[in-house]
């Protein structure tokens, strides 16, 4: 009984830690543009597709699959390559709907995303098919007395890292500032020499070189990576964010382990769980919003008119 409470805690965290990457692009994308960027999901999930396919070409120009360490190299240039493609979306679409109501945003990521994702299906080969993720680190790792598989140790404390490394450069360095100056008013950010577009390309570097993470690692604890799976991603990421508070990135990493905690749960205790988590994890998501529309660290905006 001891061992399976420890494995199911140990996927909760792993599998929040994974979520929370993907959440915390949303957030703070929403709280730099005001906009929700909705396929930030589907530009994450090109990361494991960049990956993939360069090791593949990479085996065939060699004829031998590429080493352990050639894959982490690969996986370090596809989060390279994801940040950047999340740049250029932002400014062949994206920054066209800066000062536009909120609802043709939407609408266009919502169709952004539809793209990205037929892209994939079609452009990669057998793009309709699901194709095997490999596990990147194997063996295991002792963590004050327990045997953890080093693949959910790494997931956890890279996550962390990067999250730390956010909050470090948003509130202590000089980028930071830049970042949330442009936030709260562009034009006064701009008469103090700031370029927001500068500012945004940044972030959006940012926010998707930090979902591709979460989507590599999603894959390989998958095992697998098909080309709709950033539907799925994509939903639970933004839920999390909104279930915290969109803008909040505290609030996403909260929101992100109160899903992967509920998904865990369903899975281990519910019959047939595997099939029907989402179903509890959206319910929860309903009716948190039900209680509190802001999210649970969201602020109430008043507006007068």
């Amino acid at each position: 009984m001891t061992d399976m409470l420890l494995q199911q805690a140990l996927n909760f965290i792993t599998l929040g830690s994974i979520y929370a990457l993907i959440a915390i692009g949303f957030s703070l994308l929403f709280g730099m543009l005001n906009i929700i960027h909705f396929s930030h999901g589907d530009v994450s999930m090109l990361s494991p597709f960049l990956a993939l396919g360069a090791a593949q070409a990479l085996g065939s120009a060699l004829g031998a699959a590429p080493d352990s360490l050639t894959f982490l190299i690969i996986l370090v240039v596809a989060i390279v390559l994801t940040g950047l493609i999340g740049v250029l979306l932002d400014v062949l679409v994206i920054q066209r709907f800066r000062d536009a109501p909120v609802m043709m945003a939407l609408v266009a990521t919502v169709a952004l995303g539809i793209v990205l994702r037929e892209l994939i299906r079609h452009i990669f080969p057998k793009g309709s098919n699901p194709h095997s993720f490999p596990r990147f680190i194997s063996g295991s790792v002792d963590v004050f007395g327990f045997t953890l598989p080093l693949f959910n140790a790494v997931v956890i404390l890279v996550s962390i890292l990067s999250v730390s490394a956010l909050f470090f450069v948003l509130n202590r360095t000089r980028l930071g500032c830049h970042i949330r100056a442009v936030s709260q008013d562009r034009e006064a950010a701009r008469l103090m020499s700031i370029n927001p577009g500068r500012i945004f390309r940044i972030t959006f570097f940012i926010a998707s070189a930090i979902g591709a993470v979460g989507g590599l690692f999603f894959s390989s604890y998958a095992s697998v990576v098909r080309f709709d799976f950033s539907v799925e991603v994509g939903l639970i990421g933004f839920s999390a964010a909104v279930v915290g508070g969109l803008g909040s990135m505290p609030g996403a990493i909260i929101g992100s382990l109160l899903i992967a905690a509920l998904d865990t749960f369903v899975q281990a205790v519910v019959p047939h769980g595997a099939s029907y988590r989402l179903v509890f994890v959206f319910s929860l998501v309903i009716g948190i919003l039900i209680f509190k529309p802001s999210g649970l660290f969201g602020k109430v905006i008043v507006e007068k008119v």
